[in-house]
């Protein structure tokens, strides 16, 4: 049976610890322009990080990751806090939220595959469950900052999320001995796609678009 890296609980938590983090820094920058206050830009960051985990571990019937684990939370709460009184220094650099969620998205896309193998799911469901992870907390996000939601733009957002979770599965099942190397390939895989798309503005052909 396909299964995940052999260190994937602690490694997992790291990832899952770093992806929390970033997704909560992107709710903080999508609200901070809509002039909300503290509190509320707090519970913003924490429905971004945990959204699409939480529905994930729902489908999947496994334990809510922060419930089960309530450290999280506190990562949350701390990287919202520190991003709201730093959002003039994230805002200084080139596109900070649409990077800060495509590392986001990165990050939950193998812990959520790596969590869902060790649930004794196939790499199928594995591949699914990452997209989901990766696409509810910025959807969720975006409309309640009242912005535009990126899957719905031109620009492709959840085909990089899907084409690295196809390249992590396939690593894990033809050279798992590599271990945190597939992980790392996994997340840079999305990673570099979606900041390429977004760089570049990078589409689908007009063959495979809805005309506006």
């Amino acid at each position: 049976m396909l299964t995940s890296i052999e260190t994937s609980l602690p490694a997992d938590f790291i990832i899952n610890s770093i992806g929390i983090a970033v997704f909560a820094v992107t709710g903080v920058l999508a609200g901070a322009k809509k002039g909300m206050d503290l509190f509320g830009i707090v519970v913003l960051a924490l429905i971004t990080a945990f959204g699409g985990g939480t529905i994930r571990d729902i489908i999947l019937d496994a334990p809510v990751f922060w419930v089960e684990n309530f450290s999280y939370v506190y990562i949350a709460i701390i990287a919202a806090i520190a991003a709201f009184y730093l959002q003039e220094q994230f805002w200084k650099t080139y596109k900070p939220l649409l990077h800060f969620d495509a590392l986001g998205v990165a990050l939950f896309n193998v812990e959520a595959i790596d969590k869902t193998l060790a649930l004794g799911y196939g790499a199928e469901v594995a591949v699914t469950m990452g997209l989901i992870t990766g696409i509810a907390g910025s959807i969720i996000r975006d409309v309640l900052a009242d912005r535009p939601n990126l899957l719905l733009k031109k620009e492709m957002y959840a085909t990089p999320i899907f084409t690295g979770g196809i390249v992590y599965v396939t690593l894990l099942i033809f050279v798992p001995q590599l271990g945190l190397i597939n992980a790392g390939i996994g997340i840079l895989t999305v990673f570099v796609i979606r900041v390429a798309a977004i760089r570049w503005n990078i589409t689908y052909p007009k063959f495979m678009q809805i005309p506006e």
